[in-house]
């Protein structure tokens, strides 16, 4: 295997903004087919994303920690991990915010490598434990987040997208003990 070949994983930049939200956009458009109104997922767009993502980084604070995955100089996977969004929970806690692949990349390993990587910095920086929301009918995901040692708590929380309420449901995994 040729050097260019290796998955690495490291901190988002600026420059990679634009990808970021193509990935974003196709894995929406992938994980969520026939469980969100077609018509909001056809009108997802790239460009306007990455410019709402490039105004939240240039303003953030530090607190939420981006993550890509490539392969050579292609970006095929992103993820962002940082503070729980949810009072009632204590501030130790995290929640990983997002995680996508590019969807040729699923099934490759790189979404595996990309959790664990946030996973590693989250207990680095001291958390107990990680949340994450997860869309009920994405089997693949909660497979996924499953095998990567997350369980669903009972919490569960409706999003609605054009009038369609799509229920989530929260998992977590404990980092210490």
């Amino acid at each position: 295997m040729d050097d260019a070949d290796l998955l690495r994983i490291r901190p988002m930049t600026l420059a990679d903004c634009d990808r970021v939200s193509e990935i974003r956009v196709l894995g929406w458009q992938f994980a969520y087919r026939g469980l969100m109104p077609q018509s909001f997922l056809d009108g997802l767009s790239a460009t306007a994303d990455a410019e709402r993502r490039r105004a939240r980084f240039a303003e953030s604070d530090g607190s939420v920690l981006n993550l890509v995955a490539s392969v050579g100089d292609e970006i095929i996977g992103w993820a962002a991990l940082g503070p729980y969004r949810e009072g009632e929970l204590r501030a130790e806690d995290a929640e990983l915010y997002a995680l996508y692949l590019d969807p040729k990349h699923v099934g490759t390993g790189a979404g595996r490598a990309l959790i664990q990587e946030a996973l590693r910095r989250a207990a680095a920086l001291g958390h107990d434990r990680v949340y994450l929301w997860v869309v009920r009918g994405n089997a693949r995901a909660r497979r996924f987040y499953e095998r990567a040692g997350f369980r669903a708590d009972g919490a569960e929380e409706p999003y609605e997208v054009e009038g369609v309420l799509v229920p989530e449901l929260r998992y977590v995994k404990e980092l210490r003990g």
